[in-house]
């Protein structure tokens, strides 16, 4: 089943999240485990969208009590949004199995049944939790979506009409009863539809998604680019936008913007077989055979199955004169679709340039006779012309286990690929970029700040930056059994099994601790572990602990600062989930959050004046919050303090982006890729 453009998971999440609460900050973790406490912040790490991590929670919480059926609901929500449909229905069945009553549970069962192609039994889940709440919106709405599916178009029509009466602006729903006309064949009231959810949210992305494959139907390329253009702002970072507004570039005669678009959607994805393969026609439509071949080639190491990609190799090869390797890719085609005649075709002309001319006109003679056989008006498809025609297998016995039927290959082979229409559904699963930094002329993130951790991660800083005295004699007395590190980005367990270390060495130090042995090392130690496990508020517990012993620790008031930054910030977001409105955030409240924040900063650098590292995240505070004077001056003191440092360089180029200058944005931003931060030359290129 292609899973609708109108269900998207953060729409979907959206209603999970307010319904089930998940939006209460954590209690801190006591010694000995308590599944309630282990459950909530389970839940806030949900919410963070940090899935993996909210799952170690929910297990340690079933472990201690698995008669709760909440852990079961919460972390089929987490394996929701990793793609594990599968696995979240049978969490769902579990739960409900404990609690027929939760209500929510069918929710998430539908969805996971609906993305499981089970729309039968998805709207059995939807029927019961309306008879739970009959105007439930998500219930409606994916009801409504199920129905479409089962192309019952007058029931989905009614469910939809229910559905927008009761919640005449909920966007999402004119987007999903589009696709509904759509189906029916009434293009009208679908771009009705579209214009009604495009009046009420400007930043939906399916909506112009939708409109642009309507326009794309119907030729009209500039308005389909338009949209495209909308869309890819909203979301810069999906690759596959940039392909889909490629092809329709294409058929503008557009060949530079097209070739452009694929260039940045494979900086941005470098497997996307999609951009590889199409930009390899489009290079060779303009005879540059060469990289062309490169990029099938490409192709077939990251999908050794493609079709699509050896048969137009061997096309590319050909007009190469590399008669021996186009050969070789010929002859696995005719291994897997011996019936797919144009190859036969080629591998003649191939065998006739090698000067075997009996063999040529055998295998032209064998596409002959396959043509007669088996395309049905040869008449319209004459033997001089056969990449237009289609071979059909009508063999009982010729059931092999294709990805697709002959007929559908010949159907593809001779145009562009292009992506499904369904792109922010395919990819939104997918979703690994965060706190998107947007702006009207240039969209991208900042470098990440630098933060504290027990685990030595990939380094992304492309230049060798200051000296942490600090941290270096820690680790050289080696009080603990580990080394400290500092690394860009938010620290976190890279997968299960360190994860469930870090629980490990967590429990292991709290025991010390309670035990009465435990030494300030000890407690920075728990407290950097717990920042990576997401437990900020305990986190920040320990290490208040650590500096009431000494206040001129640097290393703690920098993992302090981290800690309180991050908590303040899953807080924030924690908040407008629960509200679904920023009016009611606590402005002062998230100020003096921040403020504590700094101050923390303001510390360290009294203590160590030229510690680059808390400059460099105090530019990233104030850049976050809007405050781009601020912001430069900060990046502006870590480049007094080292001339080398890519990433404040790249950062300072955004602020001056964001204030106007840029002319000094670019010069900025040239000293970073300079320096190895490569993004710096996608915006300087997008900029010019």
């Amino acid at each position: 089943m292609n899973i609708p453009t109108s269900i998207t998971p953060d729409i979907f999440m959206r209603s999970l999240l307010l319904a089930l609460g998940i939006a209460s900050s954590s209690a801190p973790l006591q010694a000995q485990v308590n599944a309630e406490q282990v459950l909530t912040i389970g839940r806030n790490v949900l919410s963070m969208e940090d899935y993996m991590l909210s799952i170690q929670y929910f297990n340690q919480a079933i472990k201690a009590k698995p008669y709760l059926a909440d852990p079961y609901l919460y972390r089929a929500i987490a394996k929701l949004n990793l793609d594990d449909f599968q696995g979240a229905e049978a969490d769902c069945n579990k739960a409900i199995e404990l609690n027929k009553f939760k209500t929510e549970a069918y929710k998430v069962r539908g969805f996971a049944r609906l993305c499981l192609g089970k729309e039968e039994v998805a709207i059995e889940d939807y029927d019961i939790g309306l008879s739970h709440n009959p105007i439930d919106k998500y219930f409606l709405f994916y009801k409504a979506v199920a129905q479409t599916e089962l192309k019952r178009y007058n029931s989905a029509d009614s469910t939809f009409s229910t559905l927008l009466r009761q919640f005449p602006k909920f966007e999402e729903g004119f987007s999903a009863r589009a696709r509904l006309n759509l189906e029916r064949g009434d293009t009208i009231a679908a771009l009705g539809d579209l214009d009604s959810a495009l009046k009420l949210s400007k930043s939906l992305i399916n909506p112009y998604l939708m409109r642009a494959a309507i326009e794309w139907k119907r030729k009209e390329w500039d308005k389909a680019a338009e949209d495209m253009d909308a869309a890819i702002r909203l979301r810069p970072e999906v690759a596959d936008l940039y392909v889909n507004r490629a092809f329709i570039r294409y058929n503008s005669d557009d060949f530079f913007g097209a070739m452009s678009d694929y260039n940045y959607a494979l900086e941005l994805e470098p497997e996307n077989t999609s951009a590889l393969f199409n930009r390899a026609l489009l290079r060779y439509e303009v005879k540059d055979l060469s990289r062309s071949e490169d990029d099938m080639t490409s192709v077939l190491k990251i999908d050794p199955a493609n079709f699509h990609a050896l048969y137009n190799r061997g096309l590319i090869r050909l007009e190469q004169n590399k008669n021996k390797e186009a050969l070789a890719d010929f002859d696995a085609i005719t291994k897997k679709y011996p019936r797919f005649y144009p190859v036969y075709y080629a591998m003649a002309e191939a065998h006739r340039n090698l000067g075997d001319m009996r063999s040529a006109m055998q295998l032209a003679y064998h596409a002959d006779d396959l043509v007669k056989k088996y395309v049905k008006n040869p008449e319209k498809n004459p033997l001089d012309r056969p990449a237009i025609a289609a071979a059909e297998s009508n063999d009982v016995n010729d059931h092999t286990d294709h990805e697709e039927s002959e007929m559908e290959v010949m159907d593809k082979f001779n145009r562009l690929v292009t992506v499904s229409q369904a792109v922010e559904t395919q990819l939104s699963y997918n979703e690994k970029i965060k706190g998107r930094v947007q702006d009207r002329n240039v969209q991208v993130e900042p470098e990440p700040m630098y933060a504290l951790t027990l685990s030595e991660t990939p380094v992304t800083l492309k230049s060798v930056s200051n000296y942490f005295r600090d941290l270096d004699d820690l680790n050289r007395q080696r009080y603990i059994s580990k080394q400290f590190y500092l690394n860009p980005g938010t620290p976190s367990a890279f997968d299960e099994d360190d994860a469930q270390r870090l629980f490990g060495y967590a429990d292991e130090l709290k025991e010390q601790i309670s035990a009465g042995k435990g030494r300030p090392i000890d407690r920075l130690a728990l407290g950097i572990t717990l920042t990576m496990l997401k437990n900020y508020p305990e986190a920040i517990e320990n290490l208040d602990k650590v500096l009431e012993f000494d206040d001129k620790f640097t290393v703690a008031y920098m993992a302090r600062a981290f800690a309180k930054y991050a908590n303040a910030k899953a807080l924030e977001k924690a908040q407008r989930h629960s509200s679904e409105n920023e009016n009611f955030l606590d402005r002062r409240a998230a100020a003096a959050a921040l403020q504590d924040v700094l101050n923390d900063y303001d510390r360290a650098i009294q203590l160590n004046p030229r510690l680059v590292y808390a400059w460099f995240n105090k530019g990233n505070i104030f850049y976050a919050a809007g405050d781009f004077t601020s912001a430069l001056q900060c990046y502006g003191e870590a480049i007094k303090i080292d001339p080398s440092f890519g990433e404040a360089y790249f950062n300072r180029g955004l602020s001056y982006l964001q204030s106007g200058n840029k002319n000094l944005a670019f010069s900025d931003l040239s000293k970073a890729g300079e320096l190895g931060v490569l993004p710096s030359y996608n915006i300087l290129k997008r900029m010019k």
